[in-house]
């Protein structure tokens, strides 16, 4: 029997916008991202096909030259940050890409599993923060 997937954090950076979009942060692309994602996790959970996916908006993930920008975060794993994401047109493919990140041991999803959002749209990858040993305790 495998072990169900962990909590992922999703963070969504609510103040992106490309240069010269709307000044009101509600009407920004990365605020319209975050509520077509949250929709969209709905209809999933309501679905019977829940993702073990939680939402949080961000003020800066300081990627403004490529936004709509989102980091996936858990503990233990890799951490990644992808920009140029489109709220009209990538939000099934975003979900579809941290379902691989959450079902992976690490956060490492091979190449070839990702979707193309996500091979092209990366930034950055993060090692996981080490845990403190034992001795640097005392």
């Amino acid at each position: 029997m495998s072990a169900s997937p962990a909590e992922i954090v999703l963070h969504v950076c609510t103040t992106c916008r490309p240069a010269g979009g709307p000044d009101a942060k509600e009407d920004r692309p990365g605020s319209i991202l975050l509520r077509a994602l949250d929709d969209a996790l709905a209809a999933r959970a309501a679905a019977g096909a829940p993702l073990p996916v939680r939402l949080a908006p961000v003020e800066c993930l300081s990627v403004c030259k490529r936004p709509c920008t989102v980091a996936a975060t858990a503990p233990d794993r890799w951490t990644y940050v992808w920009g140029d994401l489109d709220p009209a047109t990538h939000v099934e493919e975003i979900l579809e890409g941290v379902a691989k990140y959450a079902a992976s041991a690490d956060g490492i999803v091979p190449w070839r599993e990702r979707p193309q959002i996500f091979k092209k749209g990366v930034v950055a990858r993060i090692p996981p923060f080490p845990l403190p040993t034992a001795d640097a305790a005392e």
